[in-house]
């Protein structure tokens, strides 16, 4: 698998523009930003019940997850994905 390389002030820009979905591209890649539904049963929707702004992060070709925003603080998950900062 090919690392991708991902600039979480970028993704953290993009959180803070959200509303409940959006199509971001970076360096030719596509990914899905989008809005945690705070019905669902995960700790990230506790946190969003709460008040926390929190976004997921989807690659749009591999359908993966592999970052999420909460409240602006970006976590990347998993190996084959890195932070270019």
């Amino acid at each position: 698998m090919k690392a991708i390389m991902l600039d979480t002030e970028i993704l953290s820009s993009v959180a803070k523009q959200m509303m409940t979905s959006k199509a971001v591209e970076i360096d030719g890649h596509k990914y899905q930003a989008i809005e945690q539904n705070p019905e669902k049963p995960s700790r990230w929707a506790e946190l969003a019940r709460r008040g926390h702004q929190v976004v997921q992060f989807r690659d749009s070709e591999t359908n993966r997850f592999l970052a999420v925003s909460v409240d602006g603080k970006v976590t990347v998950y998993g190996a084959g994905y890195r932070d270019t900062r």
